[in-house]
């Protein structure tokens, strides 16, 4: 009995640290934010018909996910576009750039 006396004794000194840690460790556990998945499609249609607009890139399409960001478009085999893409992407999302994949549209109305 006197053991966890002892050990309470010597735990008080870090009741304040452990409380912390606790509390951390219980956070970090709780889910994200829940967000409304309309709104996340309409603001990925957004975000897509920006992106849309920058010089050079054409139509395209753009799929979000919490893993990263793949855009389609017409215009990526231009080195500049696909920089400006990626540089817009990661300032709106955050992500790195090993998170974007840019290709390039197939091209319809080809014969073959």
């Amino acid at each position: 009995m006197t053991d966890w006396k002892n050990l309470l004794k010597q735990l008080d000194k870090f009741k304040y640290p452990l409380l912390v840690l606790l509390i951390g460790i219980l956070l970090m556990l709780l889910p994200g934010s829940v967000r409304s998945p309309t709104r996340d499609e309409a603001e990925s249609d957004r975000f897509g018909r920006l992106l849309s607009q920058v010089e050079g890139v054409g139509k395209s399409d753009l799929l979000i996910s919490e893993e990263g960001i793949v855009v389609v478009c017409e215009g990526a085999e231009n080195a500049q576009v696909r920089l400006h893409l990626l540089q817009a992407i990661r300032s709106y999302t955050g992500f790195g750039s090993d998170r974007i994949t840019i290709l390039k549209m197939e091209e319809h109305g080809r014969g073959g």
